[in-house]
């Protein structure tokens, strides 16, 4: 008959280190519940255009804050935009100091009314983010444009970026030189057939038919990028021909000729009948 095995009663010292066993257990329980109703961010997205840079996330905070942290590939994490309500965080400041290189942000959640000893925020980190082949390049604009005879010229005005050097507020195409193009769209605006040219530079001289007047657009494009290689359109602007000029002033002139023409007949008109009119007044009474 087999003999029954009895529970030991455990030494003093065993029960004590079960005691701390427990009590380290429930301060790590108390701790976790401290994060309770803290929401995680998500869909951390990047939006950046001629490198004005903004970090744009989700939710709206209900009982949390957010702090944002930023770092490239060669630093630590800097801190933005601390314990934020807001949902996006404008991290220009930070990426113009080095376009070209690669960052990394974050986004810390914690509730609103945490004390700097309660455990540790949780966080989300954002896709990583290439300025320099990855900022949307802006709408360009015409600086100026003229058409003589067979030619026309067009000159774009490079958009004024962030990026700084020595104090100085750089252009697009102080930044990428000889990376950034533009294309022109130029048609007659009797018509609706488009031609193109491009340029790696900020004018253009295209050939025309002369006499006619002509549409025109610009695009900036840059050719290496894999993605977000062009801006959209520029305003529409179009000449207006010489000759069409020559027609509306010959127009207003042979006008004003007609008019004085028509004054001055006028005038002696009045003149001749306002001469009969005191003559026959001032001549005697005929005697019967």
């Amino acid at each position: 008959m087999a003999t029954p095995t009895w529970p030991r009663v455990p030494y003093p010292e065993a029960v004590v280190s079960r005691t701390i066993f427990f009590g380290w257990v429930l301060v790590q329980l108390a701790g976790a519940s401290g994060t309770t109703g803290v929401v995680v961010p998500y869909n951390l997205t990047w939006e950046s255009t001629n490198f004005k840079t903004i970090l744009k996330w989700e939710p709206r905070p209900i009982n949390h804050v957010y702090t944002v942290q930023i770092s490239h590939s060669l630093g630590n994490w800097k801190s933005k935009c601390f314990s934020t309500t807001e949902t996006e965080c404008d991290l220009t400041d930070e990426i113009m100091k080095d376009v070209k290189q690669t960052y990394l942000a974050r986004v810390l959640s914690k509730l609103a009314n945490a004390t700097s000893s309660a455990a540790e925020p949780v966080y989300t980190n954002s896709p990583e983010f290439t300025p320099y082949s990855e900022t949307n390049l802006g709408k360009p604009k015409i600086k100026s444009f003229k058409q003589v005879g067979t030619k026309l010229n067009v000159t774009v005005d490079d958009a004024r970026t962030l990026v700084r050097k020595n104090g100085t507020f750089l252009s697009l195409r102080d930044v990428f030189g000889k990376d950034l193009t533009y294309i022109l769209y130029y048609w007659k605006a009797s018509s609706t057939g488009k031609k193109t040219a491009k340029t790696n530079t900020n004018e253009f001289l295209v050939d025309v038919d002369k006499g006619e007047n002509y549409c025109f657009s610009v695009q900036a494009v840059i050719p290496s990028r894999n993605a977000k290689q062009k801006s959209p359109e520029s305003s529409i602007e179009c000449t207006t021909h010489e000759k069409d000029m020559f027609f509306i002033i010959g127009t207003v002139v042979f006008l004003v000729i007609i008019f004085i023409i028509v004054l001055s007949l006028s005038l002696y008109k009045c003149k001749k009948t306002r001469a009969r009119r005191n003559k026959k007044e001032n001549s005697p009474l005929n005697v019967a």
